[in-house]
């Protein structure tokens, strides 16, 4: 079997799934992977509000505080946000609601007509478990296999001689 190697990050490809990201905290989705992922998220929605909540789960607040630090940085926009805006600098409005449900994200990405959102959970998963979905305008959610291409990403030969 190949061996991925990812030449942009050191996030492993398995925790892209159909409809989110998610994986086991803290070895495939940790505060640097969420990091990178908010910020690559905040280049693609172009501008308006980002609305960022947290379900119950231990490992929740620290992910939180990683994209909402992440969200803030302006220097580490990605070059094409920028090219999208013209050349202007382009502007958020970070909506940190806390601990919340995801039907009350998508909600709230609704009524305040945000350009998207950013939920950490890892929905019915076990404890061990974490992620993020994922929504852009009217709540529409970004597969996880979506955003997974927005991160480039090599198969190198496989290192098994059977």
């Amino acid at each position: 079997m190949p061996t991925i190697i990812n030449t942009n990050t050191n996030m492993d490809p398995i925790i892209f799934k159909a409809y989110d990201i998610r994986g086991r905290y803290p070895k495939e989705i940790n505060e640097e992977v969420v990091a990178k992922i908010a910020r690559e998220v905040r280049g693609r929605l172009g501008g308006g509000k980002i609305v960022v909540g947290h379900d119950a789960r231990l490992s929740s607040p620290a992910l939180y505080k990683s994209v909402l630090q992440s969200l803030k940085i302006k220097k580490f926009l990605p070059a094409h946000a920028y090219r999208q805006a013209g050349g202007r600098q382009v502007k958020f409005k970070i909506e940190a609601v806390g601990l919340a449900t995801t039907p009350m994200l998508y909600f709230l990405v609704n009524k305040l007509k945000a350009a998207g959102g950013i939920m950490i959970t890892a929905s019915h998963n076990p404890k061990e478990f974490n992620g993020l979905k994922i929504v852009g305008k009217k709540a529409i959610p970004i597969s996880g296999a979506e955003i997974k291409k927005w991160f480039p990403l090599e198969v190198a030969p496989s290192q098994n001689h059977f």
